[in-house]
């Protein structure tokens, strides 16, 4: 009788401290990688909004012509180009200014220039093939962002080859970007073979002649595949994923949200719910600028060539807005995103996301697409990050479960979160050590700028007296 008196109270215990650990473990991950992301540069480093200055002075150094830097001078940018491997130095985020990038942006562009009607059918014709190979039950536990992927890479597959995506490329497209976005959060190393595979599928169609767009012909045979697969079938799959992840989760944890969306299909409050969703949870967590010149910010005290310059977009984003943790779309009845702190896809006058009209349109469509068959519920947690992947039940609209199957479920799906954070947490700090110290060794930008430098000192001897 002892032992089992003293093993309900110990168990008990267990289970309080396996849930006091997971509510504060995932946010120490979270602000571990932000302080990580500001110091791997030492002291040359700035973080806004901080200690320098607020939301003003991080838009007007955003907005700023020195702060043009991308990769070059930054140990962050190891770092960045270790995960997003192979093919960094073409990746339209962290290609220098030049003749290079104008190329490449200009190709996106292009590829992303559809007129609105166009772009709304390919969205719901992507979600609804995805969506019917879901079973055909009254409820499905699924991982959202999981379940959107397969969409937005048939969605980018459409659009950079005109053609119905085939299911060996979906795989392709779908494993490489799950790889980068895995090795991104920490949650598993990186797997070159899978990212590789894609690089040969894509070499292989171009030197068919099967991309029907005029590829940057400053770039490489090797370089346009690396730049398609970087800003086609990694960051914009990933970021598209991501942010629908975040949106149907929030609507799924807000049911009077999700009831209103039903109730007002002719009005733009899902508009204001994908503002709100983009302001609490926006895609970009660090972004990083290396200034190229000095600039006066008015104090006295300049800001250095070559100083890195950290904006963290979720700060940022907190500012301006009364009561900013709660999640409240009509918000954005009264704000307008220009009269406010919220850049979701940057800012004009510093490189915004080249998906900037396209995302929302197709978005909106992929959300009506996936409400008119399911009812969203959640209960787990919603951070930026969503390192779990956001799970989501979906309930059948036509053939709802029981309430009480639902409520099973929503408390098996807060238990099995919240041990997952304890053990998800662990496995971040592991694997992110390792990930860190790995690309401080490999240097894969500081080389190569250091390769390119050798060249051109070789091409002009003169610099090299």
């Amino acid at each position: 009788m002892l032992k089992r008196a003293t093993t309900v109270p110990g168990t008990l215990a267990g289970a309080g401290a396996l849930w006091a650990v997971s509510r504060w473990l995932p946010q120490a991950v979270v602000a571990l990688r932000v302080w990580i992301f500001a110091k791997v540069n030492g002291s040359n480093e700035i973080t806004l909004p901080g200690e320098r200055g607020g939301p003003g002075l991080f838009l007007r150094l955003y907005s700023n012509p020195a702060a043009n830097g991308r990769s070059r001078g930054a140990a962050l940018s190891d770092l960045f180009w270790y995960w997003l491997a192979p093919g960094p130095e073409v990746h339209q985020e962290h290609l220098e200014d030049g003749p290079r990038y104008d190329e490449a942006a200009r190709t996106t562009r292009a590829v992303l220039s559809l007129p609105t009607a166009e772009i709304e059918q390919l969205a719901d014709r992507c979600a609804r093939r995805v969506l019917d190979e879901l079973p055909a039950r009254p409820l499905t536990l699924v991982r959202l962002r999981d379940l959107m992927m397969p969409i937005w890479a048939e969605f980018f597959y459409e659009l950079v080859f005109r053609e119905p995506c085939h299911p060996i490329a979906r795989d392709l497209i779908v494993g490489n970007a799950n790889d980068v976005v895995t090795s991104l959060k920490c949650t598993g190393l990186r797997h070159m073979d899978t990212r590789h595979r894609l690089t040969r599928y894509l070499l292989a169609r171009i030197d068919a002649g099967e991309v029907p767009h005029q590829l940057p012909a400053l770039l490489s045979r090797r370089e346009r595949a690396h730049y398609l697969q970087g800003a086609f079938f990694n960051t914009a799959v990933v970021q598209m994923s991501e942010g629908m992840a975040h949106l149907l989760l929030a609507i799924a944890q807000h049911q009077d949200v999700q009831d209103r969306i039903r109730a007002e299909p002719d009005t733009n409050y899902l508009d204001h719910v994908l503002d709100e969703t983009l302001r609490q949870f926006p895609l970009f967590g660090i972004a990083h600028r290396i200034t190229t010149d000095d600039i006066d910010i008015g104090d006295g005290h300049p800001i250095p060539a070559g100083t890195v310059l950290c904006f963290n977009y979720q700060d940022f984003e907190r500012t301006g807005h009364a009561d900013p943790d709660r999640f409240d779309p009509d918000r954005w009845a009264t704000h307008r995103a220009k009269d406010t702190h919220h850049i979701p896809f940057g800012v004009a006058a510093n490189r915004p996301c080249p998906a900037w009209r396209l995302s929302p349109i197709a978005m909106r469509v992929a959300a009506r697409t996936v409400l008119d068959r399911y009812h969203l519920r959640s209960s787990v947690s919603h951070t930026r990050p969503i390192p779990h992947r956001a799970p989501c039940l979906l309930l059948a609209a036509d053939k709802p479960p029981s309430s009480a199957v639902v409520r099973a479920a929503m408390t098996g799906l807060r238990l099995r979160d919240r041990i997952e954070d304890v053990t998800r947490g662990i496995t971040q700090l592991v694997l992110g050590t390792w990930m860190v110290l790995d690309a401080r060794r490999q240097q894969p930008c500081t080389r190569y700028f250091a390769e390119q430098d050798r060249k051109e000192a070789s091409r002009c001897p003169m610099v090299r007296s």
